[in-house]
């Protein structure tokens, strides 16, 4: 019996899966194995787009097309036609489970599979092309292994409102599902519309990103729900100071963890008790995974069993190292500090920023819901430090915000210019949507380049 299958056949009277039509998930995951089980007969077995929108039959239908060995596709309901046709011709899937309507092109790609039972998760999608890091149930099982070790559990309940195509919402079903633990998937906005499960949620974990984090501590019922938590898990893009200190404040049990898709989710934690007494990193890496840095640039690179083996349809060459854009350290104490992204960095006369300083110390002036800063080409400065901010009172301006920031950051580290808007383009993991918002700043300033008042405002000096 295929090791999925193995699993799922010891979960099959148990009531471990808590969500809607729970009841139906062994039963469409064995008909469908036993489906593609005939298929997979052939010498190629059929490459699958699983894009369900339905959580338990999303779940199911992975769990067969890995015991039936197909590679399968995780992919997100919801992209638009560009990303839907951008992935199509990547792909050329043979079967497609979840899409209604749609328009399957002739082959003309034809990329020979690497290895014929890969699990393919979706990630890039922020930067506005969509690629497909290349697992294996093996490297998926390494992380869930990394994970319990670390934790020291052998069971594993999870309390899921993230994507299961992505890696965040995938791991939490694989490592309950391995361990015979409890899952719990509801969307996060029946959370925000007190649609509460009358279960104990002191036995579970759950994921976050840094917005749902924001949103729930917003909400004292939600904050008093969220404390109940044996732990809160805490990724997928970096957390300011300020929602960390809230998260203290209200004795969450916060875990801020560093990893990524091409790593099966994390490989550095902060265990919950170090955050509540005090300490803000990303906490020691996981015992399946080794982080090195660059002496001279800072740069992680990454050991891990659960590393993913390339970038669909290509293996990497050096497979089980991974250099990263990520600059950080490891501190004397083996907890890993994240600085900044090398590609987010930011050249301005010469000198070196690093978004997130700036980002840290705007959000500190307690003027501001959200920001995001950003560099845009000029030819005094070679680029210009600007700010995307949500104001937090309409009447906010600007310079209120340049007054404070005077006594916590160099001059060259103040943006030059300041751009309102009432939202931040974020993606369904949490991540800014940096593409869209430079188009943003750029079109903006286009637009009003000799506009000068409170809330824009160009400079030099």
């Amino acid at each position: 019996m295929e090791q999925p299958l193995k699993y799922l056949e010891q979960l099959k009277n148990h009531d471990w899966l808590i969500s809607k039509n729970s009841q139906d998930f062994y039963k469409i995951a064995t008909e469908i194995y036993l489906q593609l089980s005939q298929l997979s007969t052939q010498e190629k077995p059929p490459k699958i787009i699983l894009a369900e929108r339905e959580p338990v039959r999303f779940l199911a239908s992975f769990i067969a097309a890995c015991a039936a060995k197909c590679p399968v596709f995780l992919c997100n309901p919801d992209w638009g036609k560009d990303e839907w046709e951008q992935v199509l011709d990547l792909v050329q899937p043979d079967i497609v489970w979840g899409l209604d309507n749609i328009n399957l092109q002739p082959s003309i790609t034809n990329y020979p599979l690497p290895i014929t039972n890969a699990i393919m998760i979706p990630t890039g999608g922020s930067s506005g092309k969509i690629k497909f890091a290349i697992h294996t149930w093996e490297t998926l099982m390494a992380s869930v292994q990394g994970f319990t070790e670390y934790f020291q559990l052998n069971t594993v309940n999870s309390f899921c409102i993230l994507p299961l195509y992505h890696v965040s919402g995938l791991m939490q079903f694989m490592r309950s599902f391995i361990t015979g633990g409890k899952l719990v998937i509801t969307p996060f906005k029946e959370i925000e519309s007190y649609q509460l499960l009358n279960i104990n949620v002191s036995d579970f974990f759950i994921s976050l990103v840094p917005t749902q984090l924001q949103r729930l501590l917003q909400n004292p019922p939600l904050t008093q729900w969220l404390s109940q938590f044996q732990t809160v898990l805490l990724g997928g893009a970096p957390a300011w100071d300020e929602l960390l200190e809230k998260a203290k404040f209200y004795q969450i049990r916060l875990a801020p963890t560093y990893g990524m898709t091409e790593t099966a989710s994390q490989i550095a934690t902060l265990k919950p008790d170090d955050f509540l007494h005090g300490k803000i990193n990303s906490g020691h890496i996981l015992p399946h995974a080794q982080i090195t840095i660059d002496n001279l640039t800072g740069n992680l690179h990454i050991q891990a069993k659960s590393l993913a083996l390339g970038y669909y349809p290509q293996l990497w060459k050096n497979p089980g190292n991974f250099s990263v854009d990520d600059i950080g350290f490891l501190d004397p104490e083996g907890y890993l500090h994240i600085i900044g992204r090398s590609s987010n960095k930011i050249i301005t006369g010469g000198e070196n920023i690093y978004p997130a300083e700036i980002e840290s110390a705007i959000r500190k002036t307690n003027l501001i819901i959200d920001v995001c800063v950003i560099g845009i080409p000029d030819k005094y400065w070679g680029q210009a430090l600007t700010a995307i901010y949500i104001p937090k009172h309409p009447n906010t301006s600007a310079l209120e915000i340049e007054t404070q920031l005077k006594n916590q950051l160099s001059k060259f580290k103040i943006p030059k210019y300041w751009i309102p808007l009432e939202n931040l383009p974020y993606n369904a993991q949490g991540k800014i949507n940096r593409q869209q918002i430079q188009q943003i700043a750029e079109d903006f300033l286009v637009n009003n380049t000799n506009l000068k008042n409170d809330f824009y405002r160009c400079r030099l000096g």
